[in-house]
């Protein structure tokens, strides 16, 4: 995959008004773009664009609270960043006269968002996906050859995690995509911070830390699981599908799979959204429409192998990609998962220190 740093005609946040008319801002994670949709949209429309990345949604966060970020788009996911910025007055309010190519939009998605920003006055479906298990299945087999390949179980049943340990595990270092599907594996609601809940939740992960070997930020889970580094992995469906895909173009020996809990996974959602002081708002309508085209959206799929929320896109990807479960979950699996709220401030500090417990092993 290649890191989106686009250079091509590029303009420097900060120059006169005239000049910032012409150019879009964006900021958005690395590896999450199609370049070619980037280079159509200066063609077609003149607008020049400068690109950033980030790779934590807190750095996001900090530029936007910190206000004067120059940036027309950006693209925070729907809990917590989008819900938490929604919530603090940081971004603008979409004119949907400047998109009519919202009528795309798939509305049961975009329903299942409307509790986070209701109307869906603030932002649209960039891409999505689920949070689950991504794994080296074969090898699984081999040294925990009764273990259930389609539950949370296979993680957090310390027996399983002990045999599978010889051949690596990892959980990805995100609180906030990895405590709601333990908690709801444990029978307790996701969003719960009531202290019996997180204690359930912290022994739940305390029994398998000895067990695993890291837990690394989701881009270090797709090298080591395209490498065979490790055979287990709990991290987000587009990951280890890269991973899948960089495991078959190194010509590995061994196959990625990606599986949703049978518990039921959590969704989650990226959002295209426009900050509040946001310098040029019309170029960033402009950009939004125009990435709400089907073939816009379906080269973006295609590039980073995550789904979108374009239904008129699907036809328009490969087959392999299109008809992809683990791309595009069936809506059996649809229908058992579950999208995370945002505690309130005191709730996220209590889950905040028991994931620094959980890291530290104690």
């Amino acid at each position: 995959m290649r890191r989106v740093m686009l250079t091509l005609a590029l303009l420097p946040i900060g120059l006169q008004a005239q000049a910032q008319q012409a150019t879009l801002n964006i900021y958005n994670w690395a590896d999450y773009m199609d370049p070619y949709a980037i280079e159509r949209f200066q063609r077609e429309t003149g607008i020049r664009v400068r690109y950033d990345v980030y790779d934590t949604l807190e750095t996001l966060e900090g530029k936007l609270s910190a206000g004067r970020s120059g940036y027309d788009i950006v693209v925070p996911t729907s809990e917590p960043a989008f819900n938490r910025l929604v919530r603090a007055g940081a971004l603008r309010p979409l004119e949907p006269a400047r998109l009519p190519n919202t009528a795309n939009l798939d509305p049961a998605l975009m329903a299942r968002i409307a509790s986070v920003d209701p109307g869906n006055r603030h932002g649209v479906i960039y891409l999505w996906g689920t949070v689950g298990l991504g794994m080296n299945a074969a090898r699984i087999r081999e040294v925990a050859p009764d273990a259930p390949l389609d539950s949370l179980d296979l993680l957090l049943n310390p027996e399983h995690a002990r045999r599978i340990a010889r051949c690596g595990i990892a959980v990805m270092d995100s609180a906030v995509d990895v405590l709601p599907s333990v908690l709801r594996h444990l029978g307790r609601h996701p969003d719960s911070v009531a202290p019996p809940d997180l204690d359930a939740a912290q022994r739940a992960l305390l029994a398998i830390r000895p067990f695993l070997r890291s837990i690394p930020s989701p881009p270090a889970i797709i090298d080591a699981l395209a490498a065979g580094e490790i055979c287990l992995a709990f991290s987000y469906s587009g990951d280890v599908i890269q991973a899948r895909a960089r495991a078959r173009e190194a010509r590995r020996t061994h196959e990625v799979s990606y599986v949703m809990p049978r518990e039921g996974a959590q969704l989650w959602f990226d959002m295209l959204a426009i900050p509040a002081d946001a310098p040029n708002p019309d170029a960033a309508h402009a950009f939004i429409n125009f990435i709400l085209q089907p073939d816009v959206m379906a080269g973006i799929t295609r590039q980073v192998r995550y789904p979108n929320a374009v239904p008129a896109s699907r036809p328009l990807l490969p087959p392999e990609v299109a008809n992809d479960p683990s791309v595009f979950p069936p809506a059996e699996a649809l229908a058992l998962s579950f999208v995370a709220g945002t505690p309130a401030q005191a709730g996220e500090r209590a889950r905040a220190r028991l994931w620094a417990r959980f890291k530290a092993g104690r």
